[in-house]
């Protein structure tokens, strides 16, 4: 059910180079909250992030090291109280793997460059793929079209 995802044309392979970190620059990098989720696996608590409701114009990039995930154009109010999208820019950004955590089986949602942790991916998304990746909002930082 993951389906193709599309690529858009003027970005480049630079936010799939790895990025590593030691945990010690991390937190130097991250705010608590941040680090939280994207170096311990954390989540935000529903609806209490940024990027809940579509209401932004733009492009979405991992908050931890800038690689380029998700656009507003493909995001959607799922209710779930986190931003949620139908696919990402680019397949080759993200890495998906299996997580048994919480007695559920899930899909685990990762930057690809950094290893930073999103989100989680879910069957149950709007046409036209069917896929709701859902992504704490403070996994993300947005490049405003404005």
């Amino acid at each position: 059910w993951l389906g193709k995802v599309s690529r858009m044309a003027d970005e480049t392979d630079d936010a799939v180079q790895p990025m590593e970190l030691t945990d010690e620059k991390w937190k130097q990098r991250l705010s608590r909250s941040q680090y939280y989720v994207l170096r311990e696996k954390g989540t935000e608590r529903a609806f209490s992030g940024e990027y809940t409701h579509p209401e932004f114009d733009g492009i979405f990039r991992c908050a931890a090291c800038g690689a380029v995930l998700f656009s507003s154009e493909d995001q959607f109010d799922s209710g779930s109280g986190w931003p949620s999208f139908t696919s990402p820019v680019d397949a080759e950004a993200v890495e998906l793997t299996d997580d048994y955590s919480l007695g559920m089986h899930r899909i685990e949602v990762t930057c690809k460059r950094c290893g930073g942790h999103l989100g989680h991916l879910f069957p149950d998304g709007p046409s036209p793929t069917g896929q709701r990746w859902c992504i704490n909002s403070v996994s993300l930082e947005l490049d405003s079209k404005d």
